[in-house]
């Protein structure tokens, strides 16, 4: 799997990580919105970028997927053992 971002788009978020669809519902953001970054949905929604960033990247933790495949809020590689 490939690392997630604020520059990914919310449908890759979904397709990488399918865990994350709840996530997105939670704080309303249509999933299907064409392409669009996370980054650029969070200022159209007015929602906190680090906050949404964090729901997710613990909720792919939560999966079980190696901190490796993502991202952390700097947009760099996760932990290394």
């Amino acid at each position: 799997m490939s690392a997630c971002d604020l520059d990914t788009s919310v449908p890759d978020w979904i397709i990488e990580h399918p865990e994350t669809l709840t996530v997105f519902l939670d704080f309303g953001i249509d999933y299907s919105r064409g392409g669009k970054s996370l980054g650029y949905l969070c200022d159209q929604h007015g929602l906190d970028q680090e906050v949404l960033l964090a729901a997710l990247l613990s909720k792919v933790e939560a999966s079980g997927v190696p901190p490796d495949n993502a991202l952390n809020h700097t947009g760099e590689g996760g932990h290394n053992p």
